[in-house]
């Protein structure tokens, strides 16, 4: 007998809704939070990439919420622009496939603050939002915290270092005694596991016990000049012809080169990165997202947290020094049960990061190279299936 989010107590209307996208059974991480967050307990959901910890959240918000309140009564806080756009969408689908009457709002910098000042006047149930604005609201009285229950801190082991750990903690502090604090993140860090500990001494640590490395993924790289590296990319998105590929780089300035370069060889691509506007980064997200553009050139700015469906490869570009950071990027493929591939484009000198992902992440990538347009595997004369 399948599992199903029923035994777990999720009202029809949610179950339904979850039908409704393909979505009958819960994930690991599901099965662990739905019962600790529907008693209102503290909790920290440590899993991995595309394993479902924001409906692992937002299932107990909506099964607590009273509807007839005209009251905030949870919020979420995310690091980027993007990730809070994306836990919006999923409340706003969430609330109309079961057609419950649940109002969320996105609080993010670079909008019009006057325009979510208005939205917050209708009180919503559901704030979702960085911590800038809604510190910023929240000082200005427009945002008001007496009945929030449930605050959820999403990718805490980003949030809750440096600079990020004074502001959320203002925004905890305004909050009352009895309130529900749902930390989540794939990775920890030790700096932000000690904030939460002390935040909330008596969480319930929930982490699956699955492996690191998705199974679904499968790793290659190919060793090239640094100064080659456009140039090989084009050659390899020709060779694979991805649905949707996910290239990554270091720097702003690389990623608007690169998505340059494509665009003149007749190789559609969008571009997301930190110095670009917010209408640039919706119509770049909204243009990838439809598929109109197959390519999408980021900065480690999308490299966590977004769920983008058909993800079907991801290029390294430039190649990530840290292990955890691998993980993150090439965690955007091999979804929801799909097969993904990840390439990463080397240099000799890069070469070393091989041993290192395959050391600290218990992995194998593969060795390959192109040949006559086609991918092969290094020393192999036969193209690869």
């Amino acid at each position: 007998m399948p599992i199903t989010f029923a035994k777990f107590g999720v009202a029809p209307e949610l179950v339904a809704a979850l039908a409704k996208r393909g979505i009958d059974e819960p994930t690991a991480i599901q099965q662990m939070a739905l019962p600790v967050l529907q008693a209102g307990r503290d909790a920290y959901l440590n899993s991995g990439t595309g394993t479902g910890k924001t409906l692992a959240y937002l299932l107990p918000i909506f099964g607590r919420l009273d509807v007839t309140l005209q009251a905030t009564q949870a919020m979420i806080v995310a690091p980027t622009h993007e990730l809070a756009i994306q836990i919006h969408r999923e409340c706003c689908d969430l609330a109309q496939n079961s057609k419950w009457q649940v109002r969320s709002v996105l609080l993010i910098g670079g909008t019009p603050l006057d325009r979510q000042i208005e939205k917050l006047k209708l009180k919503p149930h559901v704030v979702v939002g960085t911590p800038g604005r809604i510190h910023e609201l929240m000082s200005m009285g427009k945002l008001k915290a007496p009945a929030i229950r449930t605050l959820v801190i999403d990718e805490a082991d980003r949030l809750l270092i440096a600079e990020g750990v004074a502001v959320v903690g203002v925004i905890v502090d305004r909050l009352s005694r009895g309130r529900q604090l749902v930390f989540a993140s794939a990775t920890e860090q030790p700096e932000s596991t000690n904030v939460i500990a002390a935040l909330a001494p008596n969480l319930a640590m929930l982490q699956p016990p699955s492996s690191t490395v998705k199974t679904d993924i499968t790793h290659l790289y190919l060793l090239c000049e640094e100064r080659d590296k456009p140039r090989v990319l084009r050659q390899l998105l020709h060779a694979t012809r991805p649905e949707r590929a996910l290239v990554f780089v270091h720097l702003n300035s690389t990623a608007e080169r690169v998505a340059a370069e494509l665009a003149h060889h007749k190789v559609p691509a969008a571009k997301l990165h930190a110095a670009i506007n917010k209408e640039e980064r919706k119509q770049s997200m909204d243009d990838f997202r439809s598929g109109r553009v197959p390519v999408l050139v980021a900065s480690d700015v999308a490299s966590r947290g977004l769920d983008i469906p058909g993800i079907t490869h991801v290029f390294n570009l430039d190649v990530p020094s840290e292990s955890k950071a691998y993980l993150h990027r090439v965690g955007r493929t091999g979804r929801a049960g799909a097969r993904g591939e990840a390439i990463s484009l080397m240099t000799d000198h890069e070469v070393r990061l091989v041993r290192r992902y395959g050391r600290e992440l218990g992995m194998v990538l593969q060795h390959v190279r192109l040949r006559a347009g086609r991918v092969i595997a290094a020393g192999d004369t036969k193209a690869r299936p």
